[in-house]
């Protein structure tokens, strides 16, 4: 069954999307790979990968390098504001099981994101403490 839910102008914005989907999504619309746009930025490919990934931030050189290349701003890069992409689905409804999917989808990559920052926060005090009874 069709919905008449499309994906509105909050696809990519700060509560549905991270830098790295916003980067994915603007790379994928420049047509460009992961390895071609390391090799225009002069960085690795495990670097791409780890930006995509939510796993590192661009230092704020790359971010504005990356932004030109996309054709997005920065802000919309950082924020999902501004001068970036529009919803991939803009015009075309989904079916309402899909939809939910992807906001299932989304949700859960959030959660996992907010635990890796809590496990490394931990992982940094476990160190510490353990530096300190030697």
């Amino acid at each position: 069954m069709t919905g008449d839910v499309t994906l509105g102008p909050g696809w990519y914005d700060a509560d549905t999307a991270t830098l790295g989907d916003r980067i994915t999504g603007a790379r994928e619309a420049a047509g460009l790979s992961q390895t071609e746009l390391a090799r225009r930025l002069g960085v690795r490919l495990a670097t791409i990968r780890a930006w995509e990934d939510d796993q590192a931030d661009p230092r704020a050189n790359k971010l504005q390098m990356l932004a030109g290349l996309l054709g997005v701003s920065i802000m919309w890069l950082l924020t999902g504001k501004g001068d970036g992409l529009d919803s991939p689905a803009q015009n075309a409804p989904l079916p309402d099981d899909l939809l939910a999917l992807l906001a299932e989808l989304r949700q859960m990559r959030l959660d996992q994101a907010r635990m890796a920052d809590r496990m490394g926060r931990l992982d940094k005090r476990l160190r510490l403490a353990l530096s300190q009874r030697g």
